[in-house]
């Protein structure tokens, strides 16, 4: 099985990609490839600029990364209540090329902030979202005060009933 993970934030040292990193760790016998968001550089989408260039190549190459999945582990950035504009440019560029941009892959659907919510708002969105775009929303996690529950030397969670309630949903996959 091949898992496609990333975090929904531009940060070199995104909170998000750690934690979709350590989950997609988590599942057996698997390929795990972790994306990067930088990876996929595009000027803010707007009809204009579509009209102009076309499809841009990078949202080409982001459909494809998604395509070679078998299981999308997404762990979301929360900023101001809602998705950050770096994930929101990729899924509007993609959207464009494909409405169903999750390309009907099972997804383990997560979010973490240094907050008490666990960036809830950006993971309820998504959680309502995300089906209307293609793909089965498997599993849901929140990981709350990224920085007390989450060893960053060690990659992965410290806390321990955290730590068993995501290994819990993903031994149910």
């Amino acid at each position: 099985m091949k898992i496609i993970a990333f975090g929904g934030s531009p940060s070199k040292k995104s909170i998000n990609k750690k934690l979709a990193t350590y989950a997609a760790s988590l599942f057996e016998n698997a390929e795990v490839e972790v994306l990067d968001l930088n990876d996929f550089p595009m000027p803010i989408f707007n009809v204009d600029i579509e009209t102009e260039i076309g499809q841009h190549e990078n949202a080409k190459a982001f459909l494809a990364k998604i395509a070679s999945a078998d299981f999308l582990v997404v762990s979301l950035a929360e900023h101001n209540g809602n998705y950050s504009a770096a994930f929101k440019n990729i899924f509007d560029w993609c959207t464009r090329i494909q409405k169903e941009i999750f390309q009907q892959k099972p997804m383990l659907l997560m979010a973490t902030s240094p907050g008490g919510r666990g960036a809830a708002t950006v993971l309820e969105i998504a959680k309502s979202a995300f089906p209307r775009f293609g793909t089965e929303i498997k599993g849901t996690f929140s990981l709350p005060n990224f920085n007390d529950n989450f060893d960053v030397d060690k990659g992965q969670i410290s806390n321990p009933e955290f730590d068993k309630q995501l290994k819990i949903i993903i031994q149910g996959f």
